[in-house]
């Protein structure tokens, strides 16, 4: 697939021209009433638990489920009680609504206009995604669903032509369901190729820290052996003394090509992950890949709002699974708890111990390179933060223990590239 793709690697940023021109939203098939799962208060307890999630297409199975919520007798005969009974249904099912649907939080729910029971993870590099995955393993065993990740390489594709979206997304959806997908991948717009819309989600993380942690994870010796035994030969030769000696500042300071941050350049002599903005802004290439634009940042935050139904955080642990966990219940339920039992394993998933201090002067010479990058990260977390409020409609969580925790910043952060 090399000569079909705009690749990320360590060494070397290998980039081809296609047509990725974003023709907008395709034809909408119908909606899978099992991906219908709304967001509940807190003080509510959900009707997704007693729902049962196989591959229902019948819309009319809504209908139903109302008519059970309210108590109609279907099979009444008494045509002189219809009228009462109707209305006092209607009162009963007005006054349901108000105290069992959340509004506020259906609102912020993109989980709803899901059409297939596939979760789609196209999950941004070094933001801690193995964690989220060896997560979402566990829990496939407990909610009863599967979990999938692309094969790794040494390359890895970010951007790929129309024919490369439309294969990998054809394979995704024949794929037994329900069922999760992790690619290291910018956005695919499924309903483009007139395919029914998934579930997204991904992590997002401070650029900064990103651009750190990057900077020395590819510089741990551990990495390399780590890849030679996963990839063998096709696995990166270990770099020079010279190259896992360089400290950022130094990089920074004396312009070295992995560390000069030039504004909208299309594509850099190096590999690196210095656009996060590019996984949710999609596969126009000429619109995406311009670094630090104003432009990609827009279409990454429109992108985000109307088919994302939840960007997350380790940064904010506990609100990321809480978030989760409400909003995508058919595949989260239970998250919080999994996460903590198995929170040793969990956080340090691949994670890269050799941290330095980084100085504030580098710190600000790449917040003053960073801007768009990190307006959309604040945009996400603020997004978040919303869906977060909604469930308890503004109140903190009374009755959840695992929100007590405190937050364990940026450990779970340094996760494989391959």
């Amino acid at each position: 697939m090399r000569g079909h793709a705009h690749h990320y690697d360590h060494h070397h940023h290998h980039h081809h021209d296609h047509d990725h021109t974003d023709n907008g939203h395709g034809h909408h098939l119908h909606k899978a009433t099992m991906d219908k799962q709304l967001a509940m208060p807190v003080n509510k307890k959900s009707k997704e638990d007693e729902i049962h999630y196989g591959d229902n297409d019948n819309n009319d199975d809504d209908n139903e489920e109302g008519n059970e919520k309210v108590g109609i007798n279907n099979d009444n005969d008494n045509d002189d009680d219809d009228d009462d009974d109707d209305e006092e249904a209607d009162k009963e099912k007005m006054q349901e609504e108000l105290d069992g649907f959340n509004f506020e939080a259906d609102a912020l729910n993109n989980t709803k206009n899901a059409e297939v029971d596939f979760v789609f993870f196209n999950r941004v590099p070094k933001v801690g995604s193995q964690s989220l995955m060896e997560l979402m393993t566990r829990l496939g065993k407990i909610n009863g669903f599967i979990h999938a990740r692309n094969k790794g390489s040494a390359h890895e594709t970010i951007l790929t032509n129309k024919i490369g979206q439309k294969n990998l997304v054809a394979d995704l959806l024949t794929r037994p369901k329900p069922h999760i997908y992790s690619q290291h991948i910018a956005y695919i717009n499924f309903t483009r190729f007139h395919l029914p819309r998934p579930i997204y989600i991904n992590l997002v993380r401070d650029p900064i820290e990103r651009i750190i942690s990057w900077h020395y994870y590819i510089r741990a010796p551990w990495y390399y052996h780590d890849m030679k035994a996963k990839l063998g030969d096709s696995a990166l030769p270990m770099p020079s003394d010279e190259f896992l000696n360089l400290d950022l500042d130094t990089c920074v300071r004396n312009h070295d090509p992995h560390c000069t941050f030039t504004q909208m350049q299309m594509k850099n002599g190096v590999g690196d992950h210095r656009r996060q903005t590019l996984f949710f802004c999609g596969m126009n290439q000429k619109l995406c890949m311009p670094f630090n634009s104003e432009a990609a940042m827009q279409k990454a935050k429109r992108t985000v709002e109307a088919d994302y139904a939840v960007v997350g955080t380790w940064e904010d642990t506990n609100i990321t699974l809480a978030v989760l966990e409400a909003y995508i219940p058919r595949y989260f339920r239970n998250a919080k708890v999994a996460y903590y039992l198995g929170k040793e394993r969990l956080s340090r998933v691949n994670r890269n111990n050799v941290t330095r201090i980084v100085s504030d002067e580098t710190r600000q010479i790449l917040r003053h390179n960073l801007t768009n990058e990190i307006e959309f990260y604040e945009f996400c977390k603020q997004r978040l933060y919303l869906q977060y409020a909604a469930l308890s409609h503004g109140k903190k969580f009374e009755e959840d223990d695992y929100l007590l925790v405190a937050e364990q910043r940026n450990e779970y952060n340094d996760d494989d590239d391959y």
